[in-house]
């Protein structure tokens, strides 16, 4: 991999090459395994290559501060890495959609509702909606295995202590973004039995293990380590990128209910029907008195939300100062991580492309 190679294009052409793997060894086993790897294959179109980026950066930070060129196989393995995070990814948003109930992703229909069309379109028997649900599940398992099989290749380029270094914080990433899940469908619910003034930080925690460590944090720290990082090292990558990780998911926040459709390629206002309770709602239901908070509740998770409740509870989010709040949330954020890159011992291109990419990350429209 060339160290001007860009890191999406990169990564694009080895899960070709992967898939196309798996579909010849699905050939042999029937049209029906044909079409769950093509299903799977289908995920892994699109998307901003967002983890790819930031697992490339981590290890180019550490290349760069190297005394020794690292070989072209350890190169390679940091790409075949970086594919394995978005395959990962690939796994979480099809199980992701299928908890909420989305019918898109990335402008497509989610992996159950393509995958209940097929059933439809092959006049199979049963109901197709029940086929589709129950096929997602096993196509996120399918997508999981797939980036242990990517990961593990990834890691054959390595000495032992550099890929038993990078094996741990795969690990505890997969361990963290699961957790964070569950607490994100469990809030969804708890948040009745919590006090107001703890919905916040309550918030904050699931974007944390849900969001920040998995999206930017934990794939900084894995290439790093892919690169041999020190302590020093991966401890400055982990203080840029988790806070980072926090602007990036409150950005995610602020389009999930103000994104433009045409761009996020999710309805504007998404996240207001699955009744996400982001820190933005909690920031809006404190600033609001009992009975404008009932009525907010009363919205707030209704699947059947038509545009005037949708454009109410965004004129709500704005006029209780909500939105401003959050905005500064993420100023500050961003702050906070390129403070953590100053003094720290890495490369100095790889740095200035770390904060492009921050940029990126916190000013997007998708």
């Amino acid at each position: 991999m060339s160290p001007s190679s860009d890191p999406v294009e990169v990564v694009s052409q080895r899960l070709d090459i992967f898939v196309t793997e798996r579909r010849a060894d699905a050939a042999a086993m029937g049209a029906e395994a044909v079409l769950f790897v093509d299903a799977a294959a289908a995920t892994l179109r699109g998307g901003k290559g967002l983890r790819a980026r930031f697992c490339i950066a981590g290890w180019k930070a550490v290349e760069e501060a190297s005394a020794t060129a690292l070989s072209s196989g350890i190169a390679d393995a940091a790409a075949t890495a970086a594919a394995a995070l978005e395959v990962f990814h690939a796994a979480a948003l099809v199980h992701d959609d299928l908890i909420d109930n989305s019918d898109t992703r990335r402008g497509r229909p989610a992996a159950h509702r393509a995958l209940e069309q097929a059933h439809r379109d092959a006049d199979w028997h049963g109901d197709a909606e029940s086929f589709g649900r129950s096929a997602a599940v096993l196509l996120g398992d399918l997508l999981v295995a797939w980036s242990d099989d990517l990961f593990e290749e990834a890691l054959g380029a390595l000495d032992a202590e550099h890929a038993s270094a990078a094996r741990a914080e795969y690990a505890r990433m997969r361990r963290d973004v699961t957790v964070g899940q569950f607490l994100d469908v469990a809030e969804e619910s708890a948040f009745r039995t919590e006090p107001d003034d703890r919905h916040a930080d309550r918030a904050l925690r699931v974007a944390s293990f849900k969001s920040a460590r998995y999206s930017v944090q934990q794939p900084l720290v894995i290439g790093a380590a892919l690169a041999g990082a020190d302590d020093a090292q991966r401890a400055a990558l982990a203080a840029f990128g988790h806070p980072l990780g926090m602007a990036f998911q409150l950005r995610d926040d602020v389009l999930g209910v103000f994104g433009d459709a045409a761009v996020t390629g999710k309805p504007s206002g998404d996240d207001l029907r699955e009744g996400k309770r982001t820190v933005l709602v909690a920031y809006t239901r404190t600033a609001l008195g009992t009975p404008a908070r009932r009525i907010v509740d009363e919205l707030l998770g209704d699947p059947g939300l038509d545009p005037s409740q949708i454009r109410f509870l965004q004129q709500t989010i704005t006029a209780t100062g909500a939105l401003d709040r959050v905005e500064q949330l993420i100023a500050d954020y961003a702050h906070e991580a390129d403070r953590a890159l100053i003094g720290a011992r890495l490369g100095n291109a790889a740095v200035g492309e770390l904060r492009d990419l921050a940029r990126a990350a916190t000013e997007r429209r998708q």
